[in-house]
């Protein structure tokens, strides 16, 4: 029994708990957000479509991070021992099967929906393999293929419902332009590791002072992004008193990284810009609800 609750801990563990809510709350904001624009929400059954395409782009988001893991044993080997792999309390290979499962799930989801949902999953889930099999260990730029591939996601959950709208590609550019920023903070936690074993990211090459001052700039780029997205959608108060409540929270939480600019700051911004998207993000999905009812 206690073997049993060790390996499921294990496998929950690959998925990014401290990562779950955003990981959940975007897909179902980008479904909620194209159902308001697209005016089909008047039927329950919505509801349950919602739910399916956000486990779906969970998945995909999840089989990614498990890969990334399966490859990066070694790395996590120095910066985070304790991780399953490193530790040992799973097999690489099983955590390489899991990952398939995981994007096979997405797949068979998206494929009820939408041909170019598919599509767009697979592209999104190839750029960001790529990334974990080859450049993050060829070029410091590798974070770019990175903000990508998650700014497909929106692309991919939005296809599911119906045409794209504006404000469903400024959605897009956002979480690419913050997704660079995201990446390098936790980069930045990571740098020793990555140091140590060859991989020539942006904090190894440029050091971390830098990279802090390119997080700064990819995070206001998305806070702008998040009140132009307002503007475009015609979203409420709600969503816009949140936008600039939590965006001005965490502009002061990334020059307390530019002011000090060290793994263990870099690793804590990593972590508070996942909570700001989530609290963005359901902020997002309040202020649609309350609109739909008002109709």
């Amino acid at each position: 029994m206690k073997n049993l609750f060790t390996r499921s801990a294990a496998y929950l563990e690959l998925l990014r708990p401290e990562l779950i809510i955003m990981d959940l709350t975007l897909p179902a904001v980008i479904s909620f957000l194209a159902i308001y624009l697209l005016n089909i929400y008047s039927n329950f059954m919505i509801l349950v479509k919602i739910l399916f395409v956000t486990i779906g782009a969970f998945c995909a988001i999840a089989s990614s991070y498990v890969f990334n893991d399966f490859v990066d044993i070694d790395i996590d080997s120095v910066n985070l021992p304790e991780r399953p792999l490193p530790s040992k309390r799973l097999k690489p290979i099983v955590a390489l099967i899991y990952s398939i499962l995981l994007f096979a799930t997405s797949i068979v989801i998206f494929s009820f929906y939408s041909i170019y949902s598919v599509i767009v999953v697979i592209i999104s889930t190839g750029i960001i393999t790529s990334y974990s099999a080859f450049f993050k260990r060829k070029t410091p730029l590798s974070f770019i293929p990175v903000g990508i591939a998650y700014g497909l996601v929106p692309i991919g959950v939005w296809l599911a419902f119906g045409k794209l709208h504006s404000a469903g590609l400024l959605l897009a550019v956002m979480i690419c332009t913050t997704d660079w920023g995201f990446t390098l903070s936790g980069v930045s936690r990571d740098v020793t590791g990555d140091k140590k074993r060859g991989a020539p990211t942006v904090p190894v090459v440029y050091g971390i002072p830098f990279t802090s001052r390119f997080v700064l700039v990819c995070w206001i780029s998305g806070i702008i992004l998040s009140i132009i997205i307002w503007r475009a959608a015609s979203l409420g108060f709600v969503y816009l008193s949140i936008a600039l409540i939590s965006g001005s929270w965490l502009l002061w939480m990334a020059l307390r990284f530019v002011k000090k600019p060290i793994p263990e700051v870099g690793g804590d911004f990593f972590i508070q810009a996942a909570n700001y998207r989530s609290i963005l993000f359901i902020g997002l999905i309040i202020d649609i609800a309350l609109k739909i009812y008002r109709r």
